[in-house]
């Protein structure tokens, strides 16, 4: 009972950024092999750091107010 009362808010995090991050990963992969978005040109190399740095802002953000909210 008290393991379905911790990892309950947990659940929806672990499914957004686990199968929500395969399709941006995957995605990814495809936009940089199809040379949509070019590392090595400067602009687009900016573009990439910004999608990445933006999931895991997110991912870290998110995780942070579930822990403020259970433990603080």
């Amino acid at each position: 009972m008290i393991l379905q009362f911790v990892f309950q808010p947990w659940i929806p995090f672990i499914y957004l950024y686990g199968v929500g991050g395969i399709f941006f990963f995957t995605g990814m992969y495809i936009i940089i092999k199809s040379g949509a978005l070019n590392p090595n040109r400067k602009h687009h190399k900016w573009w990439i750091k910004i999608l990445f740095g933006g999931y895991f802002f997110f991912l870290f953000l998110h995780a942070f107010l579930i822990i403020s909210a259970l433990y603080l």
